[in-house]
């Protein structure tokens, strides 16, 4: 019998490709990224959204600001690297390399912009750098500790 059920299209890079599942067995019922990203969609918000762009965060464009916690988020549920494609004011927009499946969940932040982003000889992004900085460590804690309450994980002690 045929699937007649319509599949979502979503509009983050690398969406049609994300067929990657949890490596880690707390997260097992989080599902692909897909579903990752169903869920955030609903926890993203100006608290979690990088300071210098709270003002411009917006329920139009929730994935603003969020690119690097949500990339580490990421690799904590399927592993793989984080990477970073060099922004003009020298940061870096971070994605997911997850066995050769590229994907980025927060893509649509930059509108028609995103069809020139780059994934491909980008720098390795790693998190002791980027939580170097107190409140990204702290967007992230609190980005993990919704996605861990949404998927009925207990934090550990």
């Amino acid at each position: 019998m045929a699937d007649i059920t319509e599949k979502r299209i979503y509009n983050f890079y690398g969406w049609q490709d994300a067929d990657v599942y949890p490596c880690d067995p707390a997260y097992k019922n989080a599902g692909t990224p897909r579903d990752l990203y169903d869920l955030l969609d609903g926890i993203w918000c100006r608290k979690t959204c990088a300071p210098r762009m709270q003002d411009e965060w917006s329920e139009d464009n929730k994935t603003l600001g969020q690119c690097s916690i949500t990339a580490f988020l990421v690799q904590d549920i399927y592993g793989g690297k984080v990477y970073g494609i060099l922004r003009p004011g020298g940061n870096y927009h971070c994605y997911n390399d997850v066995d050769g499946h590229v994907f980025d969940l927060t893509s649509e932040q930059f509108g028609e912009e995103a069809a020139l982003l780059v994934y491909e000889g980008n720098p390795e992004q790693l998190r002791e750098v980027h939580f170097a900085k107190e409140e990204k460590k702290l967007r992230y804690e609190y980005l993990r500790a919704q996605v861990r309450e949404a998927l009925h994980i207990k934090e550990e002690t």
